[in-house]
């Protein structure tokens, strides 16, 4: 069973839940899926997801879920919250391949994007993308997200190297490109 924690359009974001470990195992030891993520070479056991979903479900990560079908999709969540500088990292993953470049990414991100300024009080979101990701990063620059930087030949596939581009978002350049989720005036914060 899911939640509807933050509600969309397409999708909405549910507390995660240790019953699908199975399949996010399936999903991260999918090596299409996982190409574009840290846990590349890893391999997943369902113990070991079980384990991982168990700890991170206590935080600010969520199961992507279709608003439709109730199907779940993937994940996103946020890491690294530094309350005292109002920031965090963000990061996502459509596990369900036939839910990809359908903007279902996009709106999970402002989703979360939207809960973190207005519920966690943050201020900068950050994320690190791969420069052989471009369907992701024009996903990220569609949301606001802004390339500040690159670390290059800072990852390895298929012994090429590649670049991590860092890019960050701030409220105003968040709401200015999605103003659906700006706050009213009666909603001030």
């Amino acid at each position: 069973m899911y939640i509807k924690k933050i509600i969309g359009k397409k999708c909405y974001l549910s507390p995660m839940n240790t019953e699908d470990a199975e399949q996010y195992a399936v999903w991260l030891n999918d090596m299409e899926v996982v190409n574009y993520l840290t846990l590349s070479g890893a391999t997943i056991t369902v113990d070991s997801e079980k384990e991982a979903l168990t700890m991170i479900s206590k935080e600010h990560n969520y199961s992507i879920v279709d608003a439709e079908t109730n199907k779940l999709i993937g994940s996103v969540g946020l890491a690294s919250i530094d309350a005292t500088n109002q920031t965090a990292e963000i990061g996502i993953f459509i596990g369900d391949k036939s839910f990809w470049g359908k903007g279902y990414g996009s709106e999970a991100l402002c989703l979360l994007i939207n809960f973190a300024y207005r519920r966690l009080n943050l201020h900068e979101i950050f994320l690190t993308a791969y420069s052989f990701n471009p369907r992701a990063i024009a996903c990220y620059e569609k949301v606001g997200f802004r390339k500040i930087g690159e670390k290059r030949e800072s990852v390895v596939r298929d012994h090429q190297y590649y670049n991590k581009v860092l890019m960050d978002i701030l409220p105003d350049e968040f709401y200015e490109k999605n103003p659906q989720y700006k706050p009213t005036d009666v909603e001030k914060w």
